[in-house]
């Protein structure tokens, strides 16, 4: 199985303009995510993710191929956060742990102006389920 999804619009992060408000009730300080990324990001994948399967819940690889539209540095990792938590907001994907995003091999960064959007491929992963043992008590 292989799913292909084409987002279109500049890929944008979660943590770079991060937005700190104060809760009105409590007055302790929240941290949102850019602007950029709820505004307009989130809702670029929601269009995109409309007649694609919703909640897979298998292992997967996602790999992704973001057109940026200057060739400045970006964080990829941060890249793959922000696309990885869209997926999950838009019910694509069940969830974004190890468990089910097993790898993200292929993915990578290219210079692309004036045609700025991200290019994503989801299928199945081939790799062995991770698992955490638990600890065992010794015996005295």
């Amino acid at each position: 199985m292989t799913l292909a999804i084409d987002i279109r619009g500049c890929p944008a992060t979660k943590k770079n303009s991060g937005r700190i408000i104060r809760n009105k009730a409590t007055g302790n300080p929240l941290i949102l995510p850019s602007a950029k990324y709820c505004n307009e990001y989130l809702q670029q994948v929601f269009i995109a993710v409309q007649n694609v399967p919703k909640g897979l819940c298998g292992r997967y690889n996602v790999k992704a191929i973001y057109h940026m539209p200057t060739r400045r540095r970006v964080d990829l990792v941060n890249l793959h956060s922000a696309l990885h938590d869209a997926l999950v907001a838009c019910y694509v994907l069940v969830d974004d742990n190890i468990n089910v995003i097993a790898s993200t091999d292929g993915s990578y960064v290219i210079h692309d102006k004036g045609n700025e959007h991200t290019e994503v491929e989801i299928t199945e992963a081939i790799c062995p389920m991770f698992t955490i043992e638990k600890g065992r008590k010794k015996s005295k």
